[in-house]
């Protein structure tokens, strides 16, 4: 199977069984998400997801935000790792965005690189999710499954990732498929023992095809 093929392949059957993913991160305005992405960073988003419609309820908007100390956001989020670090984050975003974007979201990954707690990733995934962009962002699960189904080969980093997806996936489908390789990677394709007997994609995965026994595959 040729590389074109087998992305291809991957992309007709994510398409066929999450015709539309979404993010779990739960929001309902945009900076919302940009504060629940930031909080996600090596935490899970089930617990991400216990904390914040306590955080969104006392900080609405940016400028709300902005009026605070990082000891004020603490109690909120104390329960995701990293707290101290997150809410100066959280707190620093907020000022950016007021200071410097007008209280608005900007919608270009230099500009979103340039708030506290936003690296290559999180500014990925905002321009995916609320802007609809061609814009990979590459996590674990991401750079795991890409490299153990076949889509990347040797990548020694998100950003070789990145590229490579960016280049063989239409740009159409960019922001869905950034959401099948995390859930597949979340709920089959997992880092320690992968699902390959109940896997949609077990049949064109490069890992099943070297790794399985022969019997499993007919």
């Amino acid at each position: 199977m040729t590389i074109k093929q087998r992305y291809a392949a991957v992309i007709e059957r994510f398409a066929e069984t999450m015709p539309s993913p979404q993010t779990e991160l739960h929001y309902d305005t945009p900076f919302h998400l940009l504060l629940a992405v930031i909080l996600s960073a090596q935490c899970t988003d089930k617990r991400v997801n216990i904390v914040t419609p306590a955080l969104f309820e006392a900080f609405p908007t940016p400028e709300s935000l902005a009026a605070v100390t990082p000891d004020d956001v603490f109690p909120y989020i104390r329960s995701v790792s990293y707290p101290n670090n997150k809410a100066k984050s959280l707190v620093g975003a907020a000022r950016t965005i007021v200071e410097r974007f007008n209280g608005q979201l900007p919608s270009d990954i230099d500009s979103l690189m340039e708030i506290p707690g936003v690296g290559r990733k999180t500014a990925n995934v905002m321009l995916a999710v609320i802007f609809n962009r061609a814009a990979m962002a590459v996590d674990t699960h991401v750079f795991r499954v890409s490299e153990r189904i076949g889509l990347t080969t040797g990548s020694k980093n998100p950003l070789q990732t990145e590229r490579t997806l960016v280049r063989h996936i239409p740009d159409a489908d960019i922001p869905r498929a950034h959401h099948w390789l995390i859930l597949h990677g979340r709920y089959v394709c997992k880092a320690r023992r992968p699902d390959c007997l109940n896997c949609v994609i077990s049949d064109i995965c490069r890992y099943f095809s070297k790794n399985s026994p022969k019997e499993t595959q007919q």
